[in-house]
């Protein structure tokens, strides 16, 4: 069968995305930084749904990364199928007090090592005969949002991105969908230097990883253009095109307060 390729696949969404797709029987292309993670999951895969895993561990944050694991999938002859555009991260705190080489790592990876991936593989997904692209945008997108407006803007251009693309890509073997979770309980606000009170006032509203890839990879085969998981985050969504910005913007500041 046809690989899936999924990004970010070590942990969180990733790791239950590349889980939902083994589950249904495609072999899985793991990519991320950990190599020990990697393997594991990749072994376990293997092992319980009898399918092949192969891992490549780098940083998808370089520059060069989209051509290395282009040309590691090229040199092996994978055949791929399935994109999923999953790995990102965000950077939390007062712009002017953030480490700006790790928000412009952060813009590296959310937008530019996306587009340029999509852009490598789409010559390669257009060799099969039904072929799928899957991008990990935020239900940030739909609102700036203080102390986040760096990830939540790179989100908004993943969004925006993703829907222009699937347009153009209408009537052809290749279907695009983008994917916006809310709070999920992953890493992310650890990574992203979130102080434990601001994931506290979050907990009530997580979701998963499991469920997010569940409806992440429904929504991927069923080819929607466009999907946000939870239906307190699509509420929440769709108040930002109702009710003035400052308010949106009030609020989503209160949440992610310093």
């Amino acid at each position: 069968m046809a690989y899936a390729l999924i990004t970010g696949s070590s942990k969180g969404i990733g790791k239950g995305i590349a889980e939902e797709l083994a589950a249904k029987k495609y072999d899985v292309l793991l990519v991320a930084r950990s190599t020990d993670a990697l393997q594991s999951l990749a072994d376990a895969l293997s092992t319980k749904y009898g399918i092949k895993a192969q891992y490549l561990a780098l940083d998808l944050a370089a520059t060069d990364a989209p051509e290395k694991v282009k040309d590691w999938v090229v040199t092996n002859n994978f055949p791929v199928s399935v994109l999923v555009n999953n790995a990102g991260y965000s950077v939390w705190g007062e712009f002017e007090k953030t480490d700006v080489v790790d928000v412009f790592n952060m813009l590296q990876l959310n937008m530019q090592t996306l587009v340029k991936l999509t852009y490598l593989f789409l010559p390669i997904l257009r060799k099969e005969k039904q072929a799928y692209i899957l991008n990990i945008a935020s239900t940030a997108a739909y609102q700036a949002v203080p102390t986040m407006g760096t990830y939540a803007a790179s989100k908004s251009f993943v969004l925006s991105f993703s829907r222009a693309l699937h347009h153009e890509l209408k009537g052809s073997n290749v279907s695009l969908t983008v994917v916006s979770p809310g709070a999920t309980d992953t890493y992310f606000m650890e990574r992203a230097g979130m102080s434990p009170n601001v994931k506290k006032k979050n907990e009530k509203f997580f979701m998963t990883p499991e469920q997010v890839a569940k409806i992440a990879v429904k929504a991927l085969f069923d080819k929607k253009d466009e999907v946000i998981t939870g239906f307190v985050n699509w509420i929440s969504a769709f108040a930002t095109r109702l009710l003035p910005k400052s308010l949106i913007e009030g609020i989503a500041a209160g949440i992610y307060k310093v």
